[in-house]
């Protein structure tokens, strides 16, 4: 983990109450993709934290949802602004476990570590299975960015408005594909909707409330069959076998 000064590149829109910001800095403390920052905002008491989306040598690619205080303030942000940051959080995904079919699925905001994780599968050669879902075609992102990957691409509405009407969950069926292992993040439905309807095994990224963000603090702690985990030090991804719903 490093904590540092970081400056905006760019600051805009992508979708329904999206916004996709690129932070110009460190990023030597980025091992794996699954992993977050934390940003201080002025006037807020906790930071607030946000999954990695992409990441070069010197910068940091995030995408993140307007639902509160916090987020209202980082899209009204513009170029040249600079943020407070605690980078290389978490544990992340193993992309050593993939296997050669490797299934992706990103539910809402849960979409920007897949991109991540399906481009460092991408640059091992393996082509990932990539499921997506959304409330509404509105609500779509990134879509594209993943068949630029190579990935095949599925993506699902809950109000029909495009590609499958449904959940992640319908679209896997639908899909027909085996697939060698899983990799997963959303909100807490979801992920109970896929451990509940895969067939191998897999990893599952936890959102949670933070204070500290690096495990001092104990308030994100979740019980697992290995006993106690800090969802921001131990996770945010746990493996599909030592979940405890």
């Amino acid at each position: 983990m490093t904590q540092g000064l970081y400056t905006i590149k760019e600051n805009y829109k992508t979708a329904k109450d999206v916004y996709k910001m690129i932070l110009e800095g460190d990023t030597s403390a980025i091992t794996a993709p699954g992993q977050f920052i934390n940003i201080k905002l002025d006037g807020l008491f906790l930071r607030r934290p946000i999954s990695i989306c992409d990441w070069t040598e010197d910068t940091i690619t995030i995408i993140y949802k307007v639902v509160g205080e916090g987020t209202e303030k980082m899209a009204s942000m513009t170029s040249g602004g600079v943020l407070d940051v605690l980078v290389g959080l978490g544990n992340g995904f193993d992309v050593a476990k993939s296997g050669d079919a490797p299934l992706l699925i990103g539910g809402g905001v849960g979409t920007p570590p897949m991109y991540g994780l399906a481009k460092k599968l991408a640059e091992k050669g393996i082509k990932s299975l990539v499921v997506l879902g959304f409330a509404s075609k509105d609500d779509v992102f990134y879509e594209e960015e993943f068949k630029a990957l190579g990935c095949d691409v599925m993506t699902a509405t809950v109000d029909g408005s495009y590609g499958i009407k449904g959940f992640v969950t319908d679209a896997i069926k639908q899909s027909g594909k085996e697939y060698s292992y899983f990799y997963t993040c959303g909100p807490l439905p979801m992920l109970k909707a896929v451990y509940d309807g895969t067939n191998t095994s897999g990893e599952l990224s936890f959102e949670e409330r933070m204070g500290c963000g690096f495990g001092a603090c104990m308030g994100c702690s979740c019980k697992t069959k290995y006993g106690n985990k800090r969802i921001c030090k131990d996770g945010p991804v746990l493996v599909k076998e030592e979940i405890i719903w």
